[in-house]
């Protein structure tokens, strides 16, 4: 480890430390309903569709008031339809609808709606990784997902840092190890600076390409490049 990496890590998550969650508009907290929009989105994130698009349908689904469990089946399947096609995610529409009510029904019975419920029967981030899977769309993408996000609520799943947040420490020069790359940021932080990587591999980022301030100064920043 070098001091150029605390400065990449810093000029990233300036530039990209933004996640998923605060984008859908999700005050993250350890509550039943906040974790399941997080559920949700991380169902919408795990088709291959635009990230963007995933959020804008999240955000759509919240404002009709599919908050909680009993509200998303609650809601008619054309009512679920309807507020994905807001977000424009048409491609998965009815079939995402589906998957949305199934899950919700499965929240309810196993753990009455509460996902806190999941972390307690989850027997650490392995069990908490698998039991996510149980839910209708999530896979193996969604579940760390859910856990790369759910890390700042959750400290026994931290530090996560998943293959796709590893491509873009990859990318970045950065340490590929998730225990080293912790040490490089706030604990406070290990959400944002995981969202940023993947969005660094999702989009191509370059350590020249970062803007933050605190790369001015390193090998190969904007100033050198």
């Amino acid at each position: 480890m070098t001091r150029s990496h605390r400065q990449i890590a810093a000029a990233l998550l300036e530039d990209h430390g933004t996640t998923y969650a605060h984008q859908a508009g999700i005050r993250l907290a350890d509550k039943p309903s906040p974790l399941y929009r997080l559920l949700v989105l991380a169902t919408l994130l795990s088709t291959r569709i635009d990230a963007d698009i995933a959020v804008a349908a999240a955000r759509e689904l919240s404002a009709a008031g599919f908050r909680t469990p009993q509200r998303m089946l609650d809601a008619t399947w054309q009512q679920r339809v309807d507020a994905l096609g807001r977000g424009h995610y048409r491609r998965y529409d009815e079939s995402t609808a589906t998957r949305l009510g199934d899950g919700a029904q499965l929240l309810l019975d196993t753990y009455r709606g509460d996902l806190r419920s999941l972390r307690s029967a989850g027997d650490g981030p392995q069990g908490v990784l698998e039991r996510l899977q149980d839910f209708p769309g999530i896979g193996p993408t969604g579940a760390a997902i859910f856990v790369r996000e759910a890390q700042g609520l959750w400290p026994e799943l931290a530090p996560f840092f998943d293959r796709k947040a590893l491509d873009g420490a990859r990318r970045l020069g950065l340490p590929e190890d998730p225990e080293t790359l912790d040490t490089l940021i706030d604990p406070a932080d290990r959400a944002r600076l995981a969202a940023a990587l993947v969005r660094a591999a999702l989009r191509k980022v370059r350590p020249a390409d970062l803007t933050g301030e605190d790369c001015a100064d390193r090998p190969n920043g904007p100033s050198g490049s």
